[in-house]
């Protein structure tokens, strides 16, 4: 299943997940640093939706009360509260 994300108060303005049977499969971004956002993905295929969401929440950039990383796991946390996965 495809499940879409509109961070806030990061570069990045979109993400897509694919998840299947809760394990993150592929994600997509629009916006962001491109080489970081590839990493992250690149770590997270293969993981349990509830382990990335433990492991990236609370993550800041600088002086920025969140980041990518944790735009993510409320990302997947969204998804989950609104029962799409």
């Amino acid at each position: 299943m495809k499940v879409s994300f509109t961070p806030q108060g990061t570069c990045s303005r979109y993400f897509e997940f694919e998840i299947e049977d809760r394990i993150i499969k592929s994600m997509d971004f629009v916006g962001g640093c491109n080489g970081n956002l590839q990493g992250i993905e690149a770590l997270l295929k293969g993981m349990k939706v509830e382990d990335a969401i433990a492991r990236l929440g609370g993550i800041k950039c600088g002086n920025k009360a969140t980041s990518c990383p944790d735009q993510i796991s409320k990302g997947l946390q969204n998804a989950i509260n609104e029962g799409l996965i």
